[in-house]
């Protein structure tokens, strides 16, 4: 959940860190720092800063070149923000710094240990352990060094380590923290995500767990943590500098609402197959007959991604006629679960190393399960861990907040349920009416979008609520929680979601006019049940907002939605409530991008 950088070569190296910094903000923003260093060089040259990138970069002086160097920046999981516990770490003689992404479990023991042999730590961190190691270490290779220390480590790390006494190289490692290689003409990059990449070079290796990578100016090698050396082709990656541009918006989340239209059109671009009513999802490696030995499927994502899962599970419930359900992976992953070889698991993650989901995929995989990833990163952990799966092809996602890789992932499933549907016992007649029912999503989509201004009067309606209830029944349910999630990641409004069957049985103690309900409508089979919650509200007082495909009069405000197939409607329903969660935070002055406590891709327990 934080960002590295790094860079050798023949460029003066600090501005380059921190742009690649600012690219990598979203992942941790606490604090930052950098450390430099060259072949002329006396030594190491450090500055760090707790808050923004823009609050390093304040402090880093003119006079501050280098052609080496390494960068960080944080969201805080061992000490609280500050100048201090910032990385990059150094020893005691300022000859080797290390940035760390991930979490070290035995760090306490360690930390005992090197105090009693006299070791004085400055910070409160797990990751001075790792330095402090490094420069005890006795071996004559920096590689060496390192790999020496991680044998002592448990736990997980994306690690870049510089060494004043090899200033022609730096050594990096992966243990459940993503570090990607930036392959340039006379000059090398890494990165913990290939947004810091992408304005210098598209050519890139990434890190297995296990893996370890020295970097020259001229060249590169991988090698395991044993010494093994491995074989790393590098492959082009498919986004642009340009995808990571605000293009004219205010904020990455408005801009990344806005692209939704676009970008559920890349993810039906070439799949759809008319003559027989299906799609084609290649990537899955699953034939026919194994399809249709499945017989229950199991969708695993945490936040946003377990939520597009339950989207998903009823879909294929629907379409398929397979029992499905969805379940928080960092639950699954505790719980001891039963693994049943006729089950197909779905691991379902944006960045597709979310810890907790690769965590629960390598369990799996462990105990012989098929294992599919649904994810937005080519060749990331999960996609490699995974025996097939889909890529949502959503684009970069800056914000903190995912909206439109959300989109993304339900539109994936719903190519999934129609694939899994007719190689089973969904009619033709149906696969059409719900390709055409896909086809029609771009543009409806961008129709929603032609109503944001209401949307944002509606918005300062709510943004003085202290708390929100949300609810929906069957497909409006899931809508519901991640409509809640967005207000609450994005506004800091408390938000909860109930399902609209379930308000008798505790929640309408809550309902009073100070308590607004958001009420997810669609115009299917349950339309009068949904209507007749709202009756219960409003003959409590409550002030209700509905999301629906025609105008409801017990509402006090309602969000027209083009209707869609009663399958697909859930994919639709929930935009509006991305721009309502959007102008609320904006009305509050919230940073949209980067809210409190939180970071984008959670690669830490």
């Amino acid at each position: 959940m934080c960002g590295i950088v790094g860079y050798i070569g023949k460029r003066d190296v600090a501005p380059l860190l921190l742009e690649g910094l600012q690219r990598l903000e979203y992942r941790g923003y606490d604090s930052a720092g950098v450390v430099i260093t060259s072949p002329k060089a006396s030594g190491l040259k450090m500055v760090k800063a707790k808050g923004r990138v823009r609050d390093l970069e304040a402090k880093v002086p003119a006079r501050f070149k280098g052609t080496t160097g390494i960068a960080h920046t944080r969201w805080a999981t061992h000490g609280a923000p500050s100048d201090v516990n910032a990385h990059p770490h150094l020893d005691a003689e300022g000859k080797v710094a290390v940035v760390h992404n991930g979490i070290i479990d035995n760090a306490s023991d360690l930390r005992r240990k090197l105090e009693a042999d006299g070791v004085e730590f400055l910070s409160e961190t797990d990751t001075e352990v790792l330095v402090h190691l490094i420069a005890r270490s006795q071996a004559t290779k920096l590689e060496d060094k390192v790999r020496e220390t991680l044998r002592l480590i448990e736990g997980t790390y994306g690690i870049a380590v510089l060494h004043a006494d090899f200033p022609d190289r730096i050594v990096v490692a992966r243990n459940g923290s993503p570090v990607v290689l930036g392959i340039g003409e006379k000059e090398m990059f890494v990165a913990s995500d290939i947004a810091a990449l992408v304005a210098h070079t598209r050519q890139i290796v990434t890190l297995d767990d296990g893996e370890m990578a020295t970097l020259k100016a001229d060249d590169f090698r991988t090698y395991t943590t044993e010494g093994t050396r491995t074989t790393a082709e590098p492959t082009t990656v498919e986004w642009e500098a340009a995808s990571y541009d605000m293009g004219g918006h205010d904020t990455y989340m408005h801009k990344e609402i806005h692209e939704q239209a676009d970008a559920v059109d890349r993810v039906l671009r070439g799949r759809i197959d008319d003559r027989f009513s299906t799609v084609h999802l290649g990537g899955l490696n699953l034939d026919a007959r194994e399809a249709r030995r499945i017989r229950r499927v199991k969708i695993l994502g945490c936040g946003t991604s377990y939520h597009a899962g339950m989207i998903g599970a009823q879909m294929i419930e629907e379409l398929a006629r397979i029992p499905a359900d969805a379940e928080p992976a960092s639950e699954f992953r505790y719980r001891n679960a039963v693994v049943d070889p006729d089950t197909l698991y779905i691991a379902v993650s944006q960045s597709g190393e979310t810890y907790d989901v690769l965590a629960a995929v390598q369990e799996l995989k462990r105990k012989g399960a098929r294992v599919l990833g649904v994810v937005n990163v080519v060749g990331s952990a999960i996609a490699r861990e995974a025996d097939g799966g889909i890529y949502v092809h959503a684009g970069p996602e800056v914000c903190v907040v995912s909206t439109k890789c959300f989109t993304n992932t339900t539109v994936a499933f719903a190519l999934l349920a129609l694939h899994l549907g007719r190689t089973r016992d969904l009619s033709v007649r149906d696969g059409k009416r719900i390709i055409e029912g896909l086809r029609k999503l771009p543009a409806q989509i961008a129709e929603i979008m032609e109503h944001e201004e209401d949307v944002k009067k509606l918005a300062l309606q709510f943004a003085e609520a202290r708390s929100m209830l949300f609810i929906g029944r069957v497909r409006g349910y899931p809508v519901a929680r991640e409509a809640s999630l967005k207000l609450k990641e994005v506004s800091y409004i408390h938000a909860e979601a109930y399902p609209a069957s379930e308000l008798k049985h505790g929640p309408l103690a809550l309902i009073e006019p100070a308590l607004p309900t958001v009420a997810i409508v669609p115009d299917d089979d349950l339309l009068e049940k949904n209507r007749a919650a709202m009756e219960e509200i409003k003959a409590r007082s409550g002030k209700i907002l509905a999301v629906a495909h025609q105008h409801q009069e017990k509402a006090d405000e309602t969000i027209v939605v083009p209707k869609n197939e009663d399958e697909l409607d859930p994919i639709l329903m929930g935009i509006p409530l991305q721009l309502l969660a959007y102008h609320t935070a904006l009305a509050l002055g919230r940073d949209i991008d980067k809210p409190r406590n939180l970071a984008k891709s959670v690669t830490v327990e």
